[in-house]
């Protein structure tokens, strides 16, 4: 959105057609950096769930059922470090994040990070595209 709004800003200040044709590729440039991003931001929940197969090692998307690392059943609106069943390392419970698509995307990134001494031994996934799509696949199990 911010993308078109400076297209017709750029636009309004020229006032004349046909527009200079460096002002046509700006305008393009933004477009279409504007619909790559949107598409790329929502993620593939099915290739999602192939990203999740690492995560499988240690969470289970099952209510109840922890592993190595807390189940992730309903994680999104969940706050951090509240399931009763689960020991969580005191920086989570510290932390006061609620699990959205943003803090996720934040945590997944570098979870050390994000929140300094917390348990869990993950390097983090550094392939944004790859976090959008694992994301997408959480917020679908989490309905």
């Amino acid at each position: 959105m911010v993308g078109t709004a400076l297209c017709l800003r750029t636009w309004k200040r020229m006032h004349t057609w046909p527009a200079p044709l460096p002002t046509l590729r700006l305008c393009m440039l933004c477009a279409l950096t504007c619909t790559a991003s949107l598409a790329h931001a929502q993620g593939d929940a099915a290739r999602g769930e192939k990203y999740f197969v690492d995560c499988a090692s240690c969470h289970s998307l099952t209510a109840g059922e922890n592993g190595v690392g807390p189940s992730l059943a309903g994680v999104i609106g969940r706050k951090a470090a509240t399931l009763d069943d689960y020991r969580y390392s005191p920086a989570l419970k510290r932390s006061n994040i609620v699990w959205s698509p943003q803090t996720l995307e934040t945590f997944i990134a570098d979870p050390q990070k994000a929140v300094p001494a917390n348990r869990m031994p993950y390097a983090g996934l550094t392939n944004a595209g790859e976090r959008a799509d694992l994301i997408a696949y959480l917020q679908k199990m989490s309905k």
